[in-house]
């Protein structure tokens, strides 16, 4: 059975200036304003936009608010051209404070939602939400320094999702008669929505698709399934091709919540949609902008099933990025979420490679990496793990903590290293002095052979400089 975790809905207001970044951005470019942009949703023909004022809702007897409510929806239909900010001036006006009212009176209201009511509404919302995404205005646009492109209909916009948000909470709303309109096509559009560069409008089709989710039992599969369908789409290619999809971090959110309530035994798509979706994210360029629900996804697979934990280690350790120090603390820190759940028995299965990694980050010349990497030894937990297998870790680790203590340029690092082998000095005080023994013994034995080649070399050299000079007449032969 799933079980959905609430989402609260978003209280995002619209900013009311432009911020201007007077600071020059690396060595070409600045970075960006935030813009305004249209979608591709006007459907106005240029002419004036007339329409014909209604009463207020509370200002008509009872019986007549439905059919006055539903004359509402049909003008909220109409969607106005917003990059045009001089024209139809009062018909917007008119259209928010129709929204408004419509917000307030599902809100209270009773009665007002008939069978017929259902249709128009869907309509009302599909007519200003639906639309073609417009296409970035560059492709150097760097969703972690740049502003996103700001939706310049957002005014009616908002209205509308939050309209739409209190229509699926009221408590006459019936599954049994909506889900005739909000089948999985409207799904599908909502999810292809989140591409949306505008991050008001994925906070609040993330509330939305929430909503739908705990109310249609018939769409959970289709919503849960659909959810999984467009995050691989979009994964080809982000990964692969673009590398460039705005939703990613809220479509994770949902699914997140969608895992959480996954029923055990997990089926077999559940977990293959872990090792061939989710791990493969890793590998993104802009994993930041994702990493935080990504990390919870994969921890709450973790928690469905234990036994999960040696293919997203291990996939992990495939993925490790070489060459971006940022990434590597990135997945210390979401191997560190992981080991807080691990169990011991699944702990010993990849206990081997996985400190052949971080010893590798301890000896990172970047001392945010190593220093990531040795906090692990501030976790309790993971310390106790540590204690109960110091006999195949201390050995992994022993090397590259004690060359550190002696060679690296970081003297914090080197205060984090000295308790690192304290700590394992006391879990662990026979094995300790074997492995300084060995290693101040290997020590040696590498000083003797560097200095026999340095000595052969420097006879090769003096063989070399002599054939020279005899060749030369210098000395006699």
């Amino acid at each position: 059975m799933f079980v959905l975790q609430p989402c609260p809905v978003p209280t995002t207001t619209s900013p009311s200036v432009d911020k201007v970044d007077g600071f020059s951005r690396k060595s070409v470019r600045k970075a960006k304003q935030k813009r305004s942009q249209s979608s591709s949703q006007f459907r106005s023909q240029g002419k004036p936009i007339e329409l014909t004022p209604l009463p207020l809702l509370t200002d008509v007897p009872a019986p007549e608010q439905p059919e006055l409510f539903l004359k509402k929806l049909q003008q909220c239909c109409t969607v106005f051209d917003f990059m045009d900010t001089l024209s139809d001036l009062k018909m917007k006006e008119y259209k928010r404070s129709t929204l408004n009212e419509l917000v307030d009176y599902v809100t209270v209201s009773r009665g007002y939602l008939t069978e017929q009511a259902y249709p128009d509404v869907v309509k009302m919302v599909s007519y200003n939400i639906f639309r073609t995404l417009p296409p970035s205005d560059s492709n150097e646009f760097d969703p972690e320094e740049d502003e996103p492109t700001l939706e310049a209909s957002w005014p009616h916009l908002q209205l509308v999702y939050e309209f739409f948000i209190r229509f699926l909470e009221s408590q006459e709303f019936q599954p049994s008669i909506a889900k005739k309109y909000i089948d999985q096509k409207f799904v599908l559009q909502l999810l292809e929505l989140f591409d949306s560069e505008d991050p008001r409008e994925r906070d609040y089709l993330k509330t939305v698709l929430h909503r739908i989710y705990g109310k249609f039992l018939v769409l959970r599969s289709k919503v849960s399934c659909l959810s999984l369908i467009l995050c691989i789409l979009s994964v080809s290619s982000f990964v692969y091709e673009t590398e460039h999809f705005n939703g990613v971090a809220e479509l994770l959110e949902i699914l997140g919540s969608i895992i959480n309530g996954f029923a055990l035994p997990l089926k077999a798509e559940h977990k293959q949609f872990l090792v061939k979706v989710l791990i493969p994210l890793h590998t993104v360029r802009s994993l930041s902008l994702f990493h935080a629900q990504l990390a919870y996804c994969i921890v709450q697979f973790l928690e469905k099933d234990p036994a999960l934990t040696e293919p997203v280690i291990r996939g992990l350790l495939k993925f490790w990025p070489k060459t971006c120090s940022q990434k590597e603390v990135m997945f210390l820190g979401e191997l560190e979420e992981i080991l807080d759940v691990i169990e011991p028995t699944q702990f010993v299965k990849i206990q081997e490679p996985l400190f052949k990694q971080i010893s590798r980050c301890v000896s990172s010349p970047h001392f945010q990496v190593a220093e990531r990497a040795l906090y692990y030894w501030n976790n309790e937990y993971i310390m106790s793990l540590i204690e109960e297998n110091s006999s195949v870790i201390l050995p992994i680790m022993f090397a590259s903590l004690y060359r550190i203590s002696k060679e690296h340029w970081n003297p914090a690092i080197v205060a984090l290293v000295y308790n690192v082998l304290k700590a394992f000095m006391e879990m662990n005080s026979t094995l300790f002095d074997e492995l300084t023994a060995t290693y101040k013994s290997d020590r040696q034995r590498e000083k003797k052979k560097e200095k026999e080649r340095e000595d052969l070399w420097k006879k090769l050299e003096d063989l070399e400089l002599k054939r020279g000079l005899r060749n030369d007449g210098i000395i006699p032969t």
